[in-house]
Order: structure tokens, then C-alpha cells, then sequence
């Protein structure tokens, strides 16, 4: 472990005698670290912009984008994953999220889960991982076995990797191509990293995934031409995308286009050859 390594995300909180507080002074103490966020997060954007890069890259060739991760960090990369197909579009096993435990997990904690230094590389091996793929370790402490271990089999497999903590110059960041740390300070209620360190892994991700599908063309303009149909609203968007970039159809034309071909690109990629 590094020697200069504190573990800030299990410091006590700044706040004292919460339980004595109004629910107005809580929500307010908890706005005020929330703040912090951003801030810290825009320290990495370099770091993020390097890590985008390198899975645009292997994806452009072919890979996929794994996340791994226990507790709310496991779940954080499940969560990302889970909304890049209706998103973008994209298949279902481009973006990978795992959690220690299975996912069981997802909705109850499985216990010693995180501890296994040979699970996650065990569990990353059921997808038949090779280094075209890149895989992201999401911890906010950033010293969980299971990650760990995952990312040290990874690099010796010659697989790229990331990681997200939210401590400086933790254990994981020592097993990653590109170490990601935001250093969020403690936590409102001491030690509970599901609060500014989940929400600061939740904004990384945000970023990775969408400046990652941009990168791969599945964004036009500033639209999400490429998503799932899944619901009337999303239908409806659609139709409005549509009219916007075709403004001499009437809306029932471009309703009528949008069933035919199933998303908004593959009707404007029509338009584009004459097909119409």
C-alpha cells in the first residue's frame, strides 16, 4: 500500500450530533457537501479523457467495456451498463457491469463478497475476456480484494484497465492503466460511501459511457438517434427528432417512417440513400 495513502472516504464526518439536527438542517448539511462534487470530478477530466480514448479505441475493433465493482460501486456500474443498449442502441453485452455476489447483489448485500481476491477475475473469465476489452474497477475506498485481484489478472493478461476510488493513491489505482481518484473528503454520515463518493462515481461513469458511445457515432447533433423505442415518450421523441431534420413531412409521415425502420438513424440513413 502506498505510504503516502489515507483513507479519507472513512474519516468522520465533519458534521457532529446529527441525530439532534432538523430534517431542514440535515437535507441542507448534506446539500452542502453534495457541492463538493463536481469540483473534485473536474480535477480528473484529463485522466477521464485518456481512459474515453483508450475503450473507444478497443471498441472501434471490436471490444466491449467492463465494469466491476462491490456494494454501491458494483451496482453504480451495473446501473450504467444497464442503460447504454436503450441509450445508444448498442447490444446488450458491449457495456458489462459485475458485482461481487452475483446479481443477487444487486438488490441484497452478499456477505464477504467483496473479500475474494480471485472471484472477479473468475467472474470477468465467464465472458471470455481477452484484450480487446477494457475493465473498469469501481471502488470508492479503492482497497476491495475482488477488484483488485481483477485488475492485477487483467494487466498481466495484457488487458487495459481503469479504476474509480475516491481516495489518493489507493491500492487500486496501483493495478489500473488509468487510475481514476476523486477525493471527495468524509462523508455526511461517517464512512457512508454511497452518498458524495457514489455520487462522484456515478458522474465519472456518466462520463466514460457517453463521451465512449459519442465517440462511436451513436449520438447525432446532439441527439439520441440510435435509441430504443421502448415507450410512447421515447416514440414520440423520435417522431419530433424527425420533424426537425425533415421538416416537409407532416407527423403522421414521420410516425409512420419511425415504426417502419425502428429508430430515428436508420430512417435518416434512408433519407440519405433515397429510399424513402
Amino acid at each position: 500500500m502506498h505510504k503516502d495513502f489515507i483513507r479519507t472516504t472513512e474519516l468522520s464526518s465533519l458534521y457532529q450530533d446529527i441525530e439532534k439536527m432538523s430534517s431542514i438542517d440535515i437535507i441542507t448539511n448534506i446539500n452542502t457537501e453534495d457541492k463538493k462534487v463536481a469540483f473534485e470530478v473536474e480535477k480528473s477530466i484529463a485522466q477521464i479523457a485518456s481512459l474515453v480514448d483508450a475503450i473507444a479505441h478497443k471498441m472501434s475493433q471490436g471490444g466491449r467495456l467492463f465494469y466491476i465493482g462491490a456494494g454501491t460501486s458494483g451496482r453504480l456500474g451495473l446501473v450504467d451498463a444497464s442503460e447504454c443498449p436503450p441509450t445508444y442502441g448498442v447490444p446488450d453485452d458491449l457495456v458489462i457491469g459485475i458485482i461481487a455476489g452475483g446479481q443477487k447483489a444487486m438488490f441484497h448485500a452478499v456477505e464477504n463478497a467483496e473479500d475474494d481476491m480471485q472471484q472477479g477475475w473468475i467472474d470477468l473469465q465467464e465472458y471470455k475476456i481477452n484484450e480487446l476489452d477494457v475493465v473498469i474497477g469501481v471502488a470508492a475506498s479503492g482497497t476491495t480484494p475482488y477488484v483488485i485481484g481483477a485488475l492485477q489478472q487483467c494487466q498481466a493478461k495484457g488487458i487495459i484497465t481503469g479504476s474509480i476510488s475516491c481516495n489518493k493513491n489507493s491500492p487500486v489505482s496501483a493495478h489500473a492503466n488509468f487510475p481514476i481518484e476523486v477525493e471527495v473528503g468524509p462523508e455526511f454520515i461517517t464512512g457512508s460511501t454511497r452518498m458524495k463518493s457514489g455520487t462522484a462515481q456515478k458522474m465519472v461513469l456518466n462520463m466514460i459511457s457517453t463521451s465512449a458511445m459519442v465517440k462511436l457515432g451513436r449520438i447525432k447533433g446532439n441527439k439520441m438517434v440510435n435509441m430504443q423505442l421502448t415507450n410512447q415518450k421515447l416514440f414520440d421523441r423520435g417522431v419530433k427528432m424527425i420533424l426537425e431534420e425533415l421538416p416537409n413531412l407532416e407527423k403522421e409521415q414521420a410516425s409512420t417512417l419511425l415504426s417502419t425502420h425502428g429508430s430515428v438513424k436508420k430512417v435518416m440513413d434512408a433519407v440519405k440513400k433515397g429510399s424513402l
